[in-house]
């Protein structure tokens, strides 16, 4: 991967944003670069142009505030390292601890910062024993019940000291915590919980807290612009603005108490959805964003920015089942979250396909039916865009990688394994 926001003499200027401009072009142009490429369905294509256009778009957004690329989205190892890499992006948030452990030590990623807490047995002895992970990953906690479980596993006297991060509860609360606006993640919500917390560890032995991590995902998760939804928008938009509004509030007063107790080296917040307004915080010094580097399509519905369709996938009709209906081999790539049809993958090529309501994207077979049915054959293909990113790289060994030649012509310029593609399984 390059690690160049420039698209340079293999990709003419003519071909960036043609995914916006002339959508039929752009997805005929993927699929003749795989089908020249010889490369079997499923089938997972990232054209780097537009990877390029989204990465620069996440700067724009975050002002200046580093990005941590969330690995949870991306999934692939050598994407991952080259954006570590380049400036404006700064370390990695993971979502395992043995997934952190190998970036650390594998890949010599030297800031990877844990998502989530962790009580594996076996991957925290592993990492406990492991001199170069445990100076370069920060551990997730949001009670003391994590240091316990650690303990348990690798004594303080026969480990180094484990580098750890509090999790900070984002979530928007009103009338007396009665309502909760936001996921259910850490207990620490208060300036109270977080300093209680925060004097445990300091003063625990073979610990280090260096760090507070907070995720918005109620302004950072949530679109406010779903077509046909204009009310609920409204609302959307007025309640992200004053979560944020007390968020910022809260937070700030939080590190500020924290910075008294001790050297914190750094604040993370945030997500692809709420850059611009995560980078207000004076209190943050690093955004996570992941899924926006890849533009699934469930960020369609946001007001703020709309990225480009970097990853999709692509899957062979095999069956003609009926006028108007093909099937698709595979299909069921469905994203996390609560069940619904905005959790689907969303064809996108041939134009005016949509799933079958008594069906919807199967685990073997996909049925589709709409107007371009009855113009493409057995072996043709159908492109797909994800919602997210994370549940199209568990499903797939390789990437694609599209590139443009001298022409503006689309050819697959390297083939990338997946975590999947490496034998890595974390979650």
């Amino acid at each position: 991967m390059s690690d160049s926001s420039d698209p340079g003499p293999s990709r003419p200027a003519t071909t960036v944003g043609l995914w916006a401009r002339d959508p039929d072009t752009y997805w005929a142009s993927i699929d003749q670069a795989v089908a020249d490429a010889g490369l079997d369905a499923p089938v997972l294509a990232l054209d780097r142009a537009a990877l390029e256009h989204n990465a620069g778009d996440l700067l724009r957004r975050s002002a200046g505030v580093p990005i941590r690329v969330a690995s949870k989205s991306v999934r692939v190892r050598s994407v991952i390292a080259d954006l570590v890499a380049r400036n404006g992006f700064q370390g990695v948030l993971a979502y395992d601890l043995a997934e952190a452990q190998w970036l650390a030590t594998d890949s010599g990623l030297t800031d990877v910062l844990m998502g989530y807490p962790s009580v594996r047995r076996g991957a925290l002895a592993a990492f406990a024993a492991d001199e170069v992970a445990t100076t370069r990953v920060t551990v997730l906690v949001d009670s003391v019940d994590h240091l316990d479980v650690i303990d348990s596993v690798a004594p303080a006297d026969a480990r180094p000291p484990i580098r750890v991060a509090i999790d900070l509860d984002a979530s928007y609360r009103l009338l007396g915590g009665r309502v909760h606006i936001g996921v259910r993640r850490s207990p620490v919500h208060s300036r109270r919980d977080a300093l209680d917390l925060a004097r445990t560890i300091v003063a625990r032995k073979g610990f280090d807290l260096v760090g507070v991590m907070s995720y918005e995902a109620q302004v950072a998760g949530v679109a406010d612009a779903v077509a046909g939804k204009t009310v609920v928008n409204r609302a959307v938009s007025a309640m992200q603005r004053r979560s944020m509004a007390e968020l910022r509030r809260r937070r700030g007063r939080v590190i500020d108490e924290l910075r008294r107790l001790t050297d914190l080296e750094f604040v993370n917040g945030g997500g692809t959805g709420s850059l611009e307004e995560t980078a207000r915080d004076r209190s943050v010094t690093d955004i996570a964003a992941g899924s926006g580097l890849f533009g699934g399509h469930l960020f369609d519905g946001y007001r703020r920015f709309r990225p480009a369709p970097a990853l999709a996938f692509g899957l062979d009709v095999v069956r003609r089942p009926s006028p108007g209906i093909v099937t698709c081999a595979g299909g069921g790539w469905i994203a996390s979250g609560p069940p619904a049809a905005d959790r689907l993958p969303k064809p996108v090529w041939p134009s005016g396909f949509e799933f079958v309501g008594t069906e919807a994207a199967g685990e073997v077979q996909t049925p589709l039916r709409g107007p371009a049915a009855d113009r493409i054959s057995v072996g043709d293909r159908v492109w797909f865009r994800h919602t997210k990113s994370g549940e199209v790289c568990e499903r797939a060994r390789e990437v694609a990688i599209i590139d443009r030649d001298a022409a503006g012509r689309a050819v697959v310029s390297e083939v990338v394994p997946t975590y999947r593609g490496e034998g890595r399984c974390f979650l």
